[in-house]
């Protein structure tokens, strides 16, 4: 084959002309010293705070301090591959997690990597670990109950979707207990559950997995898991982690969610530990002054989004308005209209999915460890001003046999009876104050001192009361048999039944109207009111029912 010179020279002239220069532009940093998670890195002079870093040895980092000649950086995971020298290199980009329904049901570390053994993590979907909180007119106040299954708090402490209610006690009071009972209770609901574990024992954190699977809880939860034995950046970003991947199905198809951050006292040392190694100014108790933003941009991020997005249904009828967002659809009429818009933008399209969800919710439980029951520590009381309420358990209660060790005197939830089904409201709306004056009357009958009949009435009621509202661990109760066992106790049909029988006379019951009158909780549970006719006929039921517990015991 002959070659021809004017070919060649015309080929040459072409890849001249069509060449173009592939820059590879980064900004590139070497470290300058490295220590316990911690590293400093001279060179990248555009880092901007809450940046990605990536180590050459492979490991991820966080921009955290912005100095005047260098950086400080928090070092995710394996710090001890990073060396002095080593290149740095910035991503220009926020450290972010997957989300989506691929992470349901699996155990995952702060970073989204599997911890389960169950295989990788297939989703297209990343959120970044910080985000700015819904602002006032995106929100809606907070009126749906969030049924925690645990009859004290469901009746005197209820909490609504979009609460942040913190649960506060000394270690080994039953914080964590009333935390997974909760997440328990949504079986068979609409919620997402994302429970995070900051330095938690491996072996406590493996007994609450297996505890959710076992009651078949893991179909609808993702737990977060950072132990007491991963590195202080792990521990600090793990609730950040955990909200970002609850604020995805909120946002993006309006789901409910629940998000337990279990607990932030280890969080707050943890970010005390990254302060310090960075010559942060420490403040009280050697935090950092910063320590209660951490918190509060954390938990303001829980909330009841306002339903500006719409859903229309097949079958709705015309004239029924289901939402608010520049464009509404209404009822039969206009359902060809969203179908119409729903092809045009892409069945799986962000805009498509905004159209199709009402307003989600994130519902805050974060957990607080105190130290001999100081509630005025620091930690305690940032934590308490932001949250909306707080459930106070007290170890005196708890080593008493009272479980769940619920102060009522010092527990409250500023959504109050907003958060409760009418009936429940109606039925429980003294019991809180009623038990607070029973245990100062129980204080003074310890004195010895004679008692008038109407205050040993009021004794009897109460600690019938008080044994009544006992419940077992991982035994959540459906609202409407809550109603029924907590009316039998407010209307005194307890009042003569021996302590030591409360219990049984309570499971009884249940059990008499789920199977001789299944109408009448039919009927609560459809109407959810306390009507005076189904007050009357609940009475007339439970009555009938104690004259033949009453048979019964007489018999034995």
């Amino acid at each position: 084959m002959k070659i021809k010179a004017d070919e060649i020279a015309s080929i040459i002239k072409q890849e001249i002309q069509g060449y173009r220069a592939q820059l590879d532009v980064a900004e590139v940093g070497k470290v300058l010293w490295v220590k316990d998670g911690v590293a400093g890195v001279y060179g990248l002079q555009n880092a901007a705070a809450g940046e990605m870093l990536e180590f050459a040895s492979g490991a991820i980092g966080v921009v955290f301090n912005l100095e005047e000649g260098s950086i400080g950086a928090v070092i995710l995971g394996d710090y001890l591959g990073v060396t002095e020298g080593e290149e740095v290199r910035g991503t220009g980009r926020l450290l972010s997690v997957p989300v989506g329904e691929a992470l349901v049901g699996r155990v995952v570390d702060p970073l989204g990597r599997p911890m389960d053994g169950k295989g990788p993590i297939q989703s297209p979907h990343r959120y970044p670990l910080e985000r700015i909180a819904p602002g006032i007119a995106e929100r809606q106040p907070v009126t749906e109950p969030l049924q925690t299954g645990v009859k004290a708090i469901d009746a005197m402490i209820p909490i609504g979707r979009g609460q942040r209610e913190l649960i506060i006690g000394d270690r080994k009071t039953g914080k964590t207990a009333i935390a997974i009972d909760t997440i328990i209770n949504q079986k068979g609901g609409d919620m997402i559950c994302v429970y995070v574990a900051v330095g938690q024992k491996e072996s406590t954190v493996a007994g609450i997995v297996e505890t959710l699977r076992a009651q078949g809880a893991m179909d609808y939860t993702i737990v977060v898991t950072s132990c007491s034995s991963d590195p202080a950046p792990l521990q600090y970003i793990a609730p950040l982690a955990g909200c970002a991947m609850a604020e995805y199905f909120m946002f993006e198809h309006g789901r409910a969610t629940l998000c337990v951050y279990d607990d932030l006292s280890k969080q707050a040392q943890a970010y005390r530990q990254l302060s310090l190694l960075l010559r942060r100014p420490p403040g009280r108790e050697a935090y950092p002054g910063d320590v209660f933003y951490l918190h509060s941009r954390l938990l303001e991020r829980s909330c009841k989004m306002a339903d500006k997005r719409v859903i229309v249904k097949k079958g709705a009828p015309a004239g029924e308005e289901k939402g608010v967002n520049g464009k509404v659809y209404i009822g039969n009429q206009d359902q060809h209209a969203l179908e119409h818009d729903l092809k045009g933008l892409g069945a799986d399209s962000h805009e498509a999915r905004k159209l199709r969800a009402s307003g989600g919710s994130l519902t805050a439980l974060p957990v607080i460890e105190t130290l001999e029951g100081e509630v005025s520590a620091y930690i305690p009381t940032n934590v308490i001003s932001i949250t909306d309420g707080q459930i106070y358990l007290e170890p005196d209660l708890f080593f008493a046999g009272v479980r769940p060790a619920v102060n009522v005197g010092i527990s409250v939830s500023r959504v109050g009876g907003n958060a409760q089904i009418p009936a429940m409201k109606k039925i429980a709306g003294s019991l809180r104050l009623d038990l607070a004056a029973f245990r100062e009357l129980e204080a003074f009958a310890q004195l010895g001192t004679e008692l008038d009949p109407a205050t040993q009435r009021q004794l009897d009621r109460g600690r019938r009361m008080v044994e009544l509202l006992k419940q077992p661990q991982y035994r959540p109760m459906d609202v409407i048999d809550q109603v029924i066992a907590i009316h039998a106790g407010a209307r005194g049909f307890l009042d003569d039944v021996p302590l030591d029988r409360v219990r049984d006379f309570e499971t009884e019951l249940l059990k008499f109207y789920r199977d001789e009158h299944p109408e009448t909780r039919a009927a609560l549970h459809r109407d959810r009111k306390l009507t005076d006719e189904v007050d009357a006929t609940l009475k007339r039921l439970t009555g009938e029912f104690k004259a033949g517990f009453s048979a019964r015991q007489a018999k034995k």
